[in-house]
């Protein structure tokens, strides 16, 4: 049996971690500490204690963050001692010191670790004593960090400088205003962390919000719906209108003064670009993640997603259109990470925008875009990269509305949109130039090849298409399991030529697993495509063929593919659809009372073109079956008939319960229902 520690109390040597761990700067208050990164812990034993020694002495250490931590969220964690850390998992090891009163516990955070506050727990045995909490930001220092940053330099100026540069004006008058980032301030790490809190994904699913904080994507994206106050509480609400009451933005300085009106009292009044970005870049900072600040000169505005900004004038020279727009220049962040879910090309520096323009996803916020994909033209590359491209390299066409209403080009730019794209040098107060970095030289080659690839995925996207062939299936809408339906797949010819191919449609049965069952239907044709156009492809699914095949899981494998041999060009879609079960009705009989039996009555149609054998209806329901369930059997069902029966049970425990149903057969397994059951007192009677 291991030995157990008496432990007067835990010292978290917050000087030292703070400084191998880069947070100083946030006082000795509390230990915040970077992941992926060794920290140390120091316990104190009390007189008498058992000595630690590591082949005799195992304990296991306990970290939470969240409200509702959970092993399979990864917001709680349990691991015990080995003989050193590794540095791909929350690992511990320690050692006790000559006098042997203090032992070294020496801990290392997962690299992928969600970022919070988080308790430190030891347990020995089932005895369990709280170290203290910690709080856990992203690290730019740690290699297997998402938001590694190798240059030191770069990590001094995008992580911990805590003042800046802001770049205005027009792109012939670039002027420099000074910025107090302040993320190390008292209280902002708070501030910040209570803006991941405020967010609505953390109010409808805690446990789902907290374990997607390990993923800097997610949580930029977060800060972009949070610092505008468009969708929630957030941070800033925006005017760019005439100022008679708040703030104007061009009275702030600072993010602390924003950051704590908004703790103290919501929405902060008021903010423009700047403001919000540079709000942005300081909770960005203060949570670990790279970020710099940057203003793009001659800023387009596409409101109707074409990639042309559109200036109409009526006969006499006034403008007459509103929507599309070129801003002297916008302000947003981009923030450092790599993108598992687009592939290490698309790496780096990511654009966000949180100053409410347009929405995304039904919510007012935009990106991370990389800026390899806005370079590139990849406007199908998450998230929201075809707004950024066209703020970047959007083309300019000016028309006049004649008379009779014809529309008449008379001017136009290629150039004019996405100049001299500025941000901070990195250890100095020069302005950087980063425009090579979103988009080619203007006017070159590449820039023009660039942007024709993105206007055609522009226009194929707006329809829902890629270009090339593309195969979508349509389902039918009652599919419910013993009937026949009929189902779709379309062939879209999105290329300039014709397309010659051959057409296929399956039905396969499927397992909840993947695993594929028997087939259960199949169609084909030889089809010609012109440009433009679409070919349909019909698929019957009967009863009879899958209804001696299919799972209790009820799923069926719809798979479309087109083969080109000549061109060596295949195309596959595919869909997995659940049939739909038949209804359980439940009615009680009467008032349901404590130790009072009760009547339900239980009735399924059957929906099979055939009789359904050994059937049965099993209740269960804490407090109400006595924890076990109450099975009943039946006669066969015929084909399209009512399967009913009267099951009686017995409430133990008044309040709010669930009784659960099951019918089976031999035809039709696990056919699920439920329903609330209030359990009321047992009446009183008359003595």
């Amino acid at each position: 049996m291991s030995q157990v520690l008496d432990i007067e109390c835990c010292d978290l040597d917050i000087k030292n971690n703070s400084r191998y761990h880069h947070t100083e700067q946030c006082g000795e208050e509390r230990l915040i500490v970077r992941r992926g990164q060794p920290f140390d812990v120091i316990l104190h034993l009390k007189a008498g204690s058992h000595e630690f020694q590591a082949s005799e002495t195992s304990f296991t250490l306990i970290v939470e963050t969240g409200p509702l931590p959970r092993k399979e969220s990864d917001t709680k964690v349990c691991f015990g001692l080995h003989v050193s850390t590794v540095d791909t998992e929350w690992s511990a090891c320690a050692t006790s010191d000559p006098s042997r009163n203090t032992v070294c516990v020496t801990i290392c955070s997962s690299p992928n670790a969600p970022i919070g506050v988080y308790s430190l727990t030891m347990d020995q045995e089932g005895q369990k004593t709280s170290l203290g909490q910690f709080t856990l930001l992203f690290n730019a220092w740690c290699p297997l960090d998402a938001v590694y940053m190798q240059s030191e330099m770069k990590r001094q100026e995008y992580v911990l400088a805590q003042h800046g540069e802001v770049y205005r004006g027009t792109y012939k008058r670039i002027k420099g205003t000074p910025w107090n980032f302040g993320q190390f301030e008292p209280g902002i790490l708070d501030i910040c962390l209570k803006i991941l809190d405020d967010n609505p994904k953390f109010v409808s699913d805690a446990n789902e919000d907290c374990s997607a904080r390990r993923n800097p994507i997610y949580v930029t994206r977060v800060l972009s719906a949070m610092i505008n106050s468009n969708d929630d509480s957030g941070v800033l609400v925006g005017n760019w209108g005439e100022i008679s009451d708040g703030v104007h933005p061009g009275q702030w300085i600072g993010s602390g003064d924003i950051l704590h009106q908004w703790a103290e009292s919501g929405p902060v009044r008021y903010g423009q670009c700047w403001v919000f970005a540079a709000v942005a870049c300081t909770v960005s900072r203060a949570l670990g993640i790279p970020c710099r600040v940057v203003t793009n000169f001659g800023s387009a505005h596409d409101t109707d997603a074409n990639l042309v900004i559109e200036n109409f004038y009526d006969e006499d020279g006034e403008r007459i259109s509103e929507g599309d727009s070129i801003w002297n220049f916008h302000v947003w962040v981009d923030s450092w990470m790599t993108r598992p879910d687009l592939g290490q090309k698309f790496d780096g520096w990511q654009t966000s925008d949180p100053t409410p323009q347009e929405t995304s996803e039904g919510i007012f916020c935009c990106g991370p875009a990389s800026l390899t994909a806005i370079r590139e033209g990849e406007l199908t590359m998450k998230y929201d990269v075809p707004f950024i491209f066209a703020e970047v390299n959007a083309d300019v066409v000016d028309m006049v509305r004649l008379s009779d209403g014809q529309f008449v080009k008379f001017s136009g730019s290629t150039k004019s949109v996405g100049r001299y794209i500025s941000t901070k040098a990195v250890g100095s107060d020069k302005r950087h130039d980063i425009t090579h970095q979103y988009k080619y030289t203007e006017g070159s080659k590449e820039e023009r090849q660039v942007y024709e690839k993105a206007q055609h995925h522009n226009k194929l996207q707006q329809r829902g298409e890629e270009p090339g062939l593309h195969l979508k299936i349509k389902l039918a809408d009652n599919m419910i399991v013993g009937s026949d339906f009929e189902v779709c797949a379309v062939l879209t010819n999105n290329c300039i030529e014709a397309k010659s191919c051959t057409f296929l449609f399956f039905a396969n049965t499927v397992g909840y697993n993947g695993k594929p069952g028997e087939g259960c239907g199949f169609s084909s044709d030889k089809v010609d495509v012109p440009p433009g156009e679409e070919r349909l492809l019909y698929l019957t699914v009967k009863y009879d063929s899958y209804g001696s095949v299919i799972t209790s899981d009820r799923l069926i494998q719809l798979s479309a593919i087109t083969i080109d041999k000549q061109t060596i060009d295949y195309h596959k879609a595919e869909k997995t659809i659940v049939l739909d079960e038949p209804e359980i009705e439940i009615k009680l009989e009467g008032e349901v009372r404590v130790n009072q039996c009760v009547t339900a009555e239980l009735s399924l149609m059957n929906p099979l073109p055939e009789p359904l054998q050994d059937c049965s209806f099993t209740i269960e329901g804490v407090g109400l079956t006595d924890s076990k369930p109450i099975k009943v059997t039946m006669e066969d069902v015929g084909p399209r008939q009512e399967a009913k029966a009267s099951v009686g049970f017995c409430p133990s425990i008044t309040g709010s319960n669930v009784l659960l149903v099951n019918f089976d057969s031999d035809k039709l397994k696990n056919i699920r229902s439920f329903i609330n059951v209030t359990v009321e007192e047992r009446a009183c009677t008359e003595i």
